[in-house]
């Protein structure tokens, strides 16, 4: 086959931080597929095609782009932050295994992107510095038994926790629930890093107690980040958010 498929990271939402190679590799699609909202950060081109679809479709989506691609088209799916992250790439290879097995021949390749944890740790310090893990708390694809079995053993083997898809219309109680979880093993001092839109002009970052914190602050834009037993705030004085960090040390310090 002559087509072309890449799975494109665009990053958390600043041009600035889409890759070389993720910007070549949009440059040289003849076809754009992706959800409508990550379509339409990629400046239009006369001689692209741009095929936009719905964030509930991401399996058709990955069938319709392999589809392009075994047609002859160099394809780029995009994807926000990283493809590889609760995002496209994972959709178009379940594709392709249960798909036309002509597509397994397909050059499929990967472009990374920033995703939501690393902009939002970069935003407030380095929270992700010592041990941590990412969880999806939608229960859209998994039970919420599972999640909630993954997210106490994350929080009971300390590690920091970035959560994924916290909260939506639809899904109003999951993140009240985990933050309920999260003080089972963890103190009410705990840092929580709520970090919306990170590197959007509506970013909104707050840095709050686990005892303070309630679901009602974030929505389906936030990242929100449980720390570790051993992470730490460094004040800086009145009306200036404090450095977060996580020490790569667990116990003693050196």
């Amino acid at each position: 086959m002559t087509g072309l498929l890449t799975i494109v990271g665009l990053g958390p939402s600043d041009p600035r931080w889409l890759t070389p190679a993720a910007s070549e590799a949009l440059a040289c699609a003849t076809d754009l597929v992706g959800y409508g909202p990550y379509v339409d950060r990629v400046p239009e081109r006369a001689d692209q095609r741009r095929h936009s679809s719905d964030n509930r479709v991401e399996l058709d989506r990955a069938r319709f782009a392999l589809d392009l691609a075994a047609k002859g088209a160099r394809v780029a799916v995009v994807s926000g932050g990283d493809p590889g992250v609760f995002a496209m790439a994972a959709a178009v290879f379940e594709a392709v295994e249960s798909g036309d097995p002509e597509w397994r021949s397909l050059d499929i390749r990967v472009e990374p992107g920033i995703t939501a944890m690393l902009g939002a740790a970069a935003r407030v310090g380095a929270p992700l510095g010592g041990d941590f893990c990412a969880m999806s708390l939608s229960d859209n694809l998994k039970p919420w038994e599972i999640v909630e079995a993954r997210l106490r053993a994350a929080l009971t083997a300390d590690f920091v926790v970035a959560l994924y898809n916290p909260i939506s219309s639809a899904r109003p109680w999951q993140l009240g629930a985990a933050f309920k979880i999260a003080t089972e093993t963890r103190g009410p001092d705990t840092p929580i890093i709520l970090a919306r839109a990170v590197m959007r002009p509506d970013e909104r970052i707050a840095i709050m107690p686990l005892s303070k914190v309630e679901a009602s602050m974030a929505d389906m834009s936030t990242l929100v980040i449980i720390g570790a037993t051993t992470t730490r705030l460094i004040d800086r004085g009145e009306d200036i958010s404090p450095y977060v960090y996580t020490p790569r040390f667990y116990g003693v310090p050196r």
